[in-house]
């Protein structure tokens, strides 16, 4: 099956390409190659592309930043995802977009894939207009706080919070809010059986439990054998002060993820401190 793919460098895309690419045969739309945000250049890459179906995981991610460059993260998660769309549709090719827990307001968890969006920040809801876009038409995925062993091109939260606390710098962790961390290795393998058994539907492949940040720290911690004194404590409230509104519980879970055995945030950890020794 020939792949086309989009952020194909991007954390959670270039994981994907590294795991899956003796099943699929991948054809990156990189930004050298076309500027997704531009109709024309979207239809002058796809329209002689051979492919069978296209897996949208670029986008534009950074939460805080949203608030203030609107402009950008609509053109990335929605414009992109119209015009991408479009063009997969008039080919009649598959369309898989990647989407967010983001687009829930995290007030009555747990989510799944019944529940009723409501996003309560603009990233969140440029990626739902993103969903509606293909609604019914595509599968959207849904992943929350993606994370891996290494990517050298940007951090996630756990390497982010290992690499202070290896430098012996103190970090806090929230304690009245709820994360869902889903290692990045699970969403490809899941990836791979939902691309391979298309259907127009939403699902969520995300971590096997959820906790909060303060005791994902904690876990972090005792994996490999990091000095927990350097975790204090921290409210919500007081953490994201002036930042955009994030929801508070996050508990994210799937009735639909029969095929693909999600690890713990542990389970995770202690498959890549194994792989590190």
């Amino acid at each position: 099956m020939k792949i086309a793919i989009t952020g194909a460098t991007g954390l959670v895309g270039s994981r994907i390409v590294e795991l899956l690419n003796n099943d699929f045969d991948f054809i990156p739309l990189n930004h050298d190659a076309v500027d997704i945000t531009d109709a024309e250049s979207v239809k002058k890459t796809l329209e002689n592309l051979d492919y069978d179906l296209l897996l949208h995981c670029a986008g534009y991610t950074n939460v805080d930043g949203a608030e203030t460059e609107k402009e950008k993260a609509r053109l990335l998660n929605v414009t992109a995802t119209e015009n991408l769309f479009a063009h997969s549709q008039v080919k009649q090719k598959k369309f898989i977009y990647v989407s967010t827990d983001f687009i829930f307001d995290g007030t009555n968890p747990p989510y799944d894939e019944s529940s009723t969006p409501n996003p309560i920040g603009y990233y969140g809801q440029t990626k739902y207009e993103g969903e509606q876009v293909v609604k019914d038409k595509a599968m959207i995925v849904r992943i929350s706080y993606p994370f891996r062993k290494q990517y050298d091109k940007r951090a996630d939260f756990f390497r982010t919070i290992k690499s202070l606390l290896e430098q012996g710098k103190a970090v806090t962790g929230i304690t009245d809010s709820v994360i869902t961390p889903t290692y990045i290795d699970d969403i490809a393998y899941g990836l791979k059986h939902l691309m391979m058994n298309f259907k127009p539907e939403v699902y969520h492949l995300v971590g096997a439990d959820s906790l909060t940040p303060y005791d994902a720290f904690q876990e972090i911690t005792k994996i490999f054998k990091l000095k927990n004194d350097l975790i204090s404590k921290i409210r919500c409230d007081e953490f994201f002060r002036g930042k955009a509104k994030r929801p508070r519980q996050g508990q994210t879970t799937s009735v639909k993820n029969t095929f693909q055995k999600m690890k713990s945030f542990r389970e995770a950890l202690i498959e890549i401190a194994a792989s590190i020794k």
